[in-house]
């Protein structure tokens, strides 16, 4: 498929009531038809807890709500939620599609800020999925800080960012997604919260969906509930990257 069409849902989250975050969602997702990826925040299912993964919904529980919804609109959705495993508590993104496959990846950067490292195992792999033709790279919030981590290697067209990330930062945020769509070529979407969470965190959103060459196909009004929808253009990629092959020069040094 050439084209993609994405909607990022940029939401107010329940803290710590995870069937309540699903009953929300359930009325959003009703409505939407003609999309091929569905995207949502971070921890959506509790909000950006520390002590999230002690009384989660088991990744079980969400992997089939994300299912449901996958099956009811043929399109492939996700976001990212606190999942206790064996090995411990982990912010885990998870896509679903309508067959039910499920691709999944846990967040590498911890936000030490916060003590997440405390509370949580870090992922150990970058995953990239293929989807619809596509090739799709799932990040989480403090991920978008690390560009070296998310370096196209000319094995992805879209990055997404998963989002718990609270306003008096939201010029990083805007800045940070911005500069990955240009230096990787590739289409990038960061999907925020809004509201206040347990904490007395704000989030003003920003969400927003930004072409290779920087350009903002889709932004989110500040502080507000908002859908964003674009179409994306495989295309209109290859031809760019084509036309202007600055990824040709990238070195392949690394830390």
């Amino acid at each position: 498929m050439s084209t993609l069409n994405l909607t990022v849902l940029q939401q107010p989250l329940v803290w710590m009531d995870g069937e309540a975050n699903l009953r929300h969602f359930d009325t959003l997702l009703a409505d939407i038809r003609g999309r091929d990826l569905i995207l949502l925040p971070e921890m959506f299912t509790t909000g950006f807890a520390m002590e999230a993964a002690q009384s989660s919904l088991p990744q079980a529980r969400v992997v089939e709500w994300l299912h449901g919804h996958a099956q009811a609109t043929n399109a492939l959705v996700g976001g990212s939620a606190a999942i206790q495993t064996e090995k411990g508590a982990v912010n885990r993104f998870l896509l679903v599609e309508p067959n039910g496959t499920l691709h999944s990846y846990d967040k590498r950067h911890l936000f030490r800020m916060a003590d997440e490292h405390h509370h949580y195992q870090a992922g150990e792999t970058r995953e990239i999925i293929e989807w619809r033709g596509w090739r799709i790279l799932p990040q989480i919030c403090y991920d978008l800080r690390f560009p070296v981590f998310s370096r196209n290697q000319n094995d992805y067209d879209l990055a997404l960012y998963v989002a718990n990330w609270p306003a008096p930062r939201a010029l990083h945020w805007q800045s940070l997604l911005l500069a990955r769509a240009i230096e990787n070529q590739a289409y990038v979407a960061g999907c925020n919260r809004v509201g206040s969470d347990g904490n007395q965190h704000q989030y003003s959103g920003d969400s927003r969906i930004i072409s290779p060459l920087g350009e903002m196909l889709a932004t989110a009004e500040p502080y507000q509930a908002a859908r964003l929808d674009a179409e994306l253009s495989l295309e209109a990629l290859r031809e760019y990257r084509e036309r202007f092959p600055a990824w040709r020069d990238a070195d392949s040094f690394s830390l």
